[in-house]
């Protein structure tokens, strides 16, 4: 791949570079962390700013690198992230872009796209753990309609969500079947009658996760994405995203981060530390390489028919780690500043915690890689 940039791509990141010199300075104070609906408003105004400007679509519409230069640009200026939007934009929406039916496409991609409507991911469950085909989540077929019942657990912006992706079991376990034969993928609107919402604290106080109960839900047939029973495979293209493309804006962050972690270190004395420097070093090297890795998938993406293949868990399983490393190293520059909760990388350092389970845990991404890209015999 040419990692080069052409002149039309230069001239469209100085576009970008002068938009967003021009519209952030005028945009509001950002909420308080803990306020989830605070957030919600502010992510999607956000949104709606970069759709009337015609940047929302860059992921589906635009070129791999241009949505490239828009993570660099948008981050490089302390633009908001995705926020709230995070599972309609970067998990739900490029599925059913990939996976859904005309009339699906037409409904949902456009409220996304504006802002207009959250989703939340429905798809850990209290006794699956990383084994997500072990779901019990059942949807039985009532006319035009499935009757939903069961529970999912760590559903991410669920009490601020409009829409959830939720993974349901259409047939039951048998001893002559997979069981991930079984699962269905429906979009389910968070209003409708027999769903409870309870969130979930995390370390840092914040409540972006929640327990969600439902009892007897009527989803539409309408709602589901793929074929009955064919869930396990639409649900592999969502992971794909979720692994391969969803957290390419977080590895511009993180090299962020690094250069503001460095210049405290110079301000505070302790890059005085031989073996401090060599781990920024080291993690600057590594950033750098997930960045690559980012524009490979990217790129293989775009040329493959839109879909992230089994190398987004490469990058997972690196970047999570890579991660951590990362506010480990925060931790110590800070000293005893790491212990307070006011500061942003303290609060950051808490969040990588959950890095190496969310998504995937590590473990599964291991077995992944060794299977699907190495090509190693499964395990007896």
């Amino acid at each position: 791949m040419d990692l080069a940039y052409t002149e039309q791509e230069e001239e469209f990141r100085a576009e970008l570079r002068s938009w967003l010199g021009t519209v952030l300075p005028g945009l509001p104070a950002r909420p308080d962390p803990l306020d989830w609906p605070g957030r919600r408003a502010y992510d999607t105004a956000w949104q709606r700013t970069l759709y009337e400007a015609g940047y929302a679509g860059l992921q589906r519409e635009g070129t791999p690198t241009q949505h490239l230069i828009f993570l660099e640009e948008t981050e490089r200026a302390g633009a908001p992230y995705v926020g709230a939007n995070f599972v309609g934009l970067l998990h739900a929406g490029p599925t059913i872009a990939a996976e859904g039916t005309p009339e699906q496409r037409e409904r949902w991609l456009p409220p996304i796209l504006r802002g207009d409507e959250v989703w939340c991911q429905g798809f850990s469950e209290p006794d699956a753990g990383s084994d997500l085909a072990a779901l019990r989540t059942r949807a039985v077929r009532d006319g035009d309609h499935y009757v939903v019942t069961g529970s999912k657990i760590w559903t991410s912006h669920a009490e601020v969500a409009d829409w959830c992706e939720l993974l349901v079991r259409t047939a039951p376990v048998t001893p002559d079947t997979p069981k991930h034969k079984g699962i269905t993928w429906l979009a389910v609107p968070m209003d409708a009658p027999g769903i409870t919402v309870r969130p979930l604290r995390t370390l840092a106080g914040s409540a972006e996760f929640a327990e969600v109960f439902l009892d007897e839900v009527r989803v539409p047939v309408a709602n589901r994405v793929g074929a009955e029973n064919d869930g396990w495979r639409v649900t592999m293209v969502t992971l794909s995203f979720e692994r391969g493309t969803a957290f390419a804006g977080e590895v511009v962050a993180c090299r962020r981060t690094l250069a503001e972690l460095a210049r405290e270190a110079r301000a505070n004395g302790s890059w005085d530390d031989p073996g401090l420097r060599r781990r920024l070093g080291r993690l600057n090297a590594e950033f750098l390489a997930l960045w690559r890795l980012t524009q490979w998938n990217v790129s293989e993406a775009q040329r493959t028919g839109g879909v992230p293949g089994a190398g987004g868990s490469v990058f997972k399983l690196r970047y999570s780690h890579a991660r951590q490393e990362l506010y480990d190293t925060a931790a110590e520059v800070l000293g005893p500043d790491a212990f307070d909760l006011g500061r942003t990388w303290t609060v950051d350092r808490l969040s990588a915690l959950s890095y190496t389970i969310a998504a995937g845990t590590s473990q599964i991404q291991r077995n992944i890689v060794a299977e699907r890209v190495l090509g190693l015999p499964k395990g007896r």
